[in-house]
């Protein structure tokens, strides 16, 4: 992984990490309806942020590689691509 992005990625799981952990202390006490699916939101974007890191990460260095040595590594980074963005049925 490149480090820069290792880094970033991990201090983006930390947080989600506290999220997720208020959002099930939230759930537990009651608190309003809509102020749990205003934290459960907050979670998904962040959790969208992560895989842009992650994908980011992905395509320069493996996808990079793939290409680079053609022929079935590039048509498997393309499938992998394809799932990513869940253009893939077969999952």
């Amino acid at each position: 992984m490149i480090d820069d992005i290792k880094k970033r990625a991990k201090h983006r799981t930390a947080i989600i990490e506290g999220q997720v952990r208020g959002l099930a202390k939230m759930i537990e006490n009651e608190d309003y309806c809509m102020d749990i699916i205003g934290q459960s939101r907050a979670i998904q974007k962040a959790l969208e942020s992560l895989n842009k890191l992650l994908l980011e990460n992905h395509l320069r260095t493996h996808v990079t590689h793939m290409f680079e040595h053609g022929g079935d590594e590039q048509d498997q980074a393309v499938a992998e691509l394809l799932k990513a963005f869940d253009f893939d049925s077969r999952s």
